[in-house]
């Protein structure tokens, strides 16, 4: 018991830093996003992998078996995510005024419209599974065996949130941005949800990939690409 948790402490610990490093290399030292890309690799597949290479209790390959039935009930939520992000853009596009956002990324990450088609690729499936394996796969199904469910939920759940708030600082007002926040962390529980069932983090994953997907085509449009 008291070796559980020493192991949560230090994973608590390692998950907060590497999540601080990311907020400061956006929100504060603005690196370029292939730079950026680079030190994320490192801090959210690297690091872990290492770290569960060293202990040998945690078992990370666990993390990449399919299981046929999550995936099944993931694959209809990506539809509906899809349509949910893009047609509440719909609507709201003329309430909030989110123009903003493209001047946000070119200014602080140097993203434009003629590079949003390679940087749109990298986000919806190299980016979420990084994001995945780090927040689903390590601070979720890896940690709740050694600091329980309840803790690994919540947990797992306001870092992905919280790890959000460095990269949209300046996107929205603050009554939108509130309510961007309370949907990554909801967005966070369920993904936990997803995963809990097939200890893998594949069913996330294509959720996640397809909310990409939306967010992306909604940069396409504010891009004026299509």
């Amino acid at each position: 018991m008291k070796e559980n948790r020493k192991k949560a402490l230090l994973m608590i610990t390692l998950i907060a830093i590497f999540c601080i490093v990311m907020a400061l290399i956006d929100g504060v030292l603005k690196a370029n996003y292939f730079l950026k890309s680079v030190i994320k690799l490192v801090l959210f597949l690297i690091l872990p992998a290492l770290y569960a290479f060293i202990d040998k209790e945690i078992k990370i390959k666990k993390l990449f078996i399919p299981d046929k039935k999550g995936i099944k009930l993931a694959l209809v939520l990506c539809i509906l995510v899809y349509a949910v992000i893009l047609g509440g853009y719909l609507l709201l596009k003329n309430v909030f005024d989110f123009s903003q956002i493209t001047g946000a990324l070119t200014k602080n990450v140097g993203v434009t419209g003629r590079n949003f088609i390679y940087v749109s690729l990298y986000i919806s499936f190299v980016n979420s599974l990084l994001e995945e394996f780090f927040f689903r796969g390590f601070a979720f199904l890896t940690l709740k065996r050694i600091a329980g469910r309840k803790f690994a939920y919540i947990f797992s759940a306001a870092v992905f949130a919280i790890y959000h708030l460095a990269m949209m600082i300046g996107w929205f007002r603050p009554d939108v941005f509130i309510i961007i926040m309370a949907g990554l962390f909801a967005g966070g529980l369920i993904f936990n949800y997803l995963n809990e069932k097939s200890e893998s983090i594949y069913p996330s994953w294509f959720v996640h990939m397809f909310a990409n997907f939306a967010i992306n085509t909604v940069g396409f449009i504010l891009f004026g690409i299509v």
